[in-house]
């Protein structure tokens, strides 16, 4: 391994807990749990890819989910996956901006996105994001993890070797993607907070 100068991050299960079954069981309980609206962390259905691509809006999203429960409840069943935001791992962020360049690679959609702006408000969200040389949100550029363009997209923009580069990731399939590009990754699996890995990893 090369000498790392630049880290990406994933966001929801590395930086933010997350809990995917909460919607699993929330469309469960409003019988709307279907192939249509099948979504987990190692796969889901295609209206959630449009939606992380920005390919449809909030309202068309909420219409093609149910159109037999008001929006509001069915926003709060899909914001309800989202969980803390430890300070330690903002602290580890921090610690790292001095020696590293780094980077947020995140999946996620404009509701998420708006939730956590008004549940952190702006100004701890804005001071959130400043610890990154760069955010790189599936929904604002149109592409999204596993897909190798938008690993590609971020090396290019920001003029990286990937050999330099630490990828940091819950989800075996966006690891498998990266891997192909030669970036150096390391997959966290469940249990292992994203604290503990370093500095061993850089060193």
């Amino acid at each position: 391994m090369k000498k790392i100068k630049a880290i990406i991050f994933d966001f929801g299960g590395v930086i933010l807990n997350i809990d995917y079954q909460k919607v699993e069981r929330g469309f469960k309980n409003l019988n709307i749990l279907s192939n249509k609206n099948l979504f987990t962390q190692k796969q889901q259905s295609e209206i959630f890819d449009l939606l992380e691509k920005g390919e449809i809006n909030e309202r068309e999203f909420l219409r093609l989910i149910s159109t037999k429960h008001k929006n509001e409840k069915i926003k709060e069943i899909w914001n309800s996956m989202l969980l803390d935001l430890p300070k330690e791992r903002i602290e580890l962020i921090s610690s790292l901006k001095e020696n590293y360049k780094l980077f947020l690679l995140s999946n996620t959609n404009s509701i998420h996105i708006d939730y956590l702006k008004n549940r952190f408000k702006k100004i701890k969200w804005d001071k959130f994001i400043s610890l990154f040389d760069e955010t790189y949100l599936s929904y604002q550029i149109g592409m999204r993890k596993p897909d190798l363009e938008i690993f590609e997209h971020l090396l290019v923009k920001e003029c990286l070797n990937p050999e330099e580069v630490l990828f940091i990731d819950d989800s075996i399939q966006h690891i498998e993607s990266a891997n192909k590009l030669g970036i150096n990754c390391f997959l966290l699996e469940k249990g292992v907070d994203v604290t503990t890995i370093f500095p061993d990893i850089i060193q």
